[in-house]
């Protein structure tokens, strides 16, 4: 049961009753102790429409309110501060107990399509993957959990031509009688000997603009090749996904490619059908009114270059309108970063016109920052090459088996690393996404790995903490009543009852950094109980360890909803 919305509704009903009008009654957390457990700010509103004296609005309201489970008092102008019963809470602890969701609410299932990660196959995953793989592959991992029908989409960059370059030095390499297969074990160092080939040798430049012109034409030598070199990419990246523990599989690509035969359908539908379509120095493009540039000219939306190619925004289209008429999704997100703002915002309203989103779907931009290194620059090698994203989670994993040694270094070496991978992986995750995702911000192994603050080796130890409980009392169930007397316990109590509230507002606007808020506040509560309040051998042991074993429970789904293990000991 979400507390926030049950108290949302009991009293906005109470109001509707003694104003005659449909005001909401606006319940919130509440922001200090001495205010109760939540707040009812929606008198003030009401007040202030009927034009009546809002204390006064407000005992009505309170006055309706004594048979409730909670308890009622009227604070400055006309403010409510609720205190939940002592009871109520129990009983609420003893329903989520058997409920897998936690007290969550399945919504309406809708179809959602969440595309993430799609890296540019032309070259290995790097550190710029880090924040749309991450942050996509939460939110999936959470709108999954509360029943929805997920779509992944890795709309990987398998087209184009920079694929020139590659092919050609392929071609040559093979020409040369020099091991493919060998070569591109390393696909960075291929991408940029290709390039650097390109860059200063003009003949070499010519052969890589020729093979463009075959890939598109589907030369039959050009596309083995090609797909050649896409298989390999894509094992490539299934290795980092395999690793980092993201659920993308090889079954949900669909590449840039997969859209090729739609292209020119869409030009088509564009033109004759929508007649949206402008010729413009030779090229094939949309105008729309709400997009100009600074000289306060339309900015065009290119549909087909003058060359007749076609850019990313014929293929997002193609893509819109499959995931639409196809997939027929309810909603679709883009995790893609604040630099493609612009380009999304042509997409959909283009997209729109056309027919290809309609009125009752969803599409949104869920933008993100960049990741930095500690003096504010972006994150590359001393070279001013990408760092790959595979070494940065193999270092992760290295520096926590280094830290897991020092602070156990009785245990084996195969529950080290066992240790050390769940920790490693964890913190580069919640480092992420208990940031705002909208902003820039420094990528710190110190802080991240640190068993102190808002990370998840804190948390990851706050659960191993819980767990250790469980194996000294040597109990493996748990039967009795919840009794709650103490401040810790009420205050532990209620925050395990707002994980729905955690949940609903995380999903609000996809920012996974509540989540993550939500369960630092909750592990610090539980250490304020666990100093505070005796558990083994007190005379409440049953009921303190059910507010345990609900705490670990909570911890441990909250770390899964953000692609994070827990383990039992550190």
């Amino acid at each position: 049961m979400n507390i926030q919305q049950f108290l949302e509704r009991e009293l906005t009903k109470d109001l509707v009753k003694i104003s005659g009008k449909n005001f909401p009654a606006i319940v919130k957390p509440a922001q200090r102790t001495e205010f109760g457990h939540y707040q009812a700010n929606g008198i003030m509103g009401a007040a202030k429409a009927l034009k009546q004296n809002p204390r006064e609005l407000a005992k009505k309201l309170v006055s309706n309110t004594q048979a409730r489970p909670f308890e009622t008092e009227i604070a400055g102008p006309g403010f409510i501060n609720i205190t939940l019963k002592t009871d109520f809470i129990a009983d609420a602890l003893s329903a989520l107990r058997s409920d897998p969701l936690l007290g969550i609410t399945k919504p309406k299932s809708l179809k959602i399509v969440v595309d993430y990660s799609s890296p540019n196959l032309a070259k290995e995953m790097h550190i710029g993957h880090l924040r749309t793989t991450t942050i996509g592959d939460s939110i999936v991992r959470i709108l999954e959990y509360i029943g929805h029908d997920l779509v992944r989409a890795n709309h990987v960059g398998d087209w184009g031509a920079q694929f020139g370059s590659l092919l050609a030095y392929m071609d040559q390499l093979t020409e040369t009688g020099q091991s493919l297969s060998t070569e591109l074990k390393d696909l960075e160092r291929f991408y940029q000997a290709a390039s650097a080939l390109f860059k200063k040798n003009q003949d070499f430049a010519e052969k890589a603009r020729n093979y463009v012109v075959k890939l598109q034409s589907g030369d039959p030598n050009c596309i083995e090749l090609w797909k050649q070199f896409i298989s390999e990419s894509i094992r490539h990246s299934q290795v980092v996904y395999k690793t980092f523990d993201i659920t993308l599989a090889n079954s949900d690509i669909r590449a840039e490619s997969a859209y090729n035969d739609d292209l020119p359908t869409v030009v088509q539908e564009l033109a004759s059908e929508h007649s949206l379509l402008v010729e413009s120095d030779g090229a094939k493009c949309v105008f729309l009114d709400e997009f100009k540039g600074k000289d306060q000219k339309p900015l065009p939306a290119i549909i087909q270059k003058s060359d007749g190619g076609y850019p990313y925004m014929a293929t997002d289209l193609a893509a819109a309108r499959y995931r639409t008429r196809v997939l027929k999704a309810n909603k679709v997100l883009y995790v893609v970063g604040v630099e493609q703002q612009l380009h999304l915002k042509q997409v959909f309203a283009v997209a729109k016109k056309a027919g290809y989103i309609q009125k009752d779907q969803e599409y949104k931009h869920l933008s993100f920052g960049m990741v930095l290194k500690e003096d504010g620059s972006r994150f590359k090698t001393r070279d001013g090459a990408d760092v790959k994203l595979i070494d940065v989670v193999n270092e992760a994993i290295e520096r926590a088996l280094a830290l897991v040694s020092k602070k156990n270094p009785s245990l084996s070496i195969s529950e080290k690393q066992k240790i050390a991978r769940v920790v490693g992986i964890g913190s580069i995750k919640y480092a992420e996404l208990s940031k705002n995702r909208t902003t820039d911000y420094i990528f710190d192994w110190d802080r991240m790995l640190s068993f102190e603050g808002n990370t998840a080796p804190y948390l990851q130890y706050s659960y191993t903490r819980i767990r250790s409980l469980f194996r000294r009392a040597e109990i493996n169930s748990l039967e009795g009543k919840i009794e709650i007397t103490e401040e810790a316990e009420i205050r532990l109590s209620l925050k395990i009852l707002q994980f729905p509230e955690a949940i609903e507002s995380t999903l609000e606007d996809y920012q996974a950094n509540v989540l993550c808020g939500y369960l630092y506040e909750l592990s610090g509560l539980f250490n304020t109980f666990y100093e505070r309040c005796p558990i083994l051998g007190s005379y409440n042991q049953t009921s303190r360890l059910i507010l345990c074993d609900l705490t670990s429970r909570i911890i441990k789904q909250g770390l899964e909803l953000l692609g994070i293990k827990t383990v039992e000991q550190m």
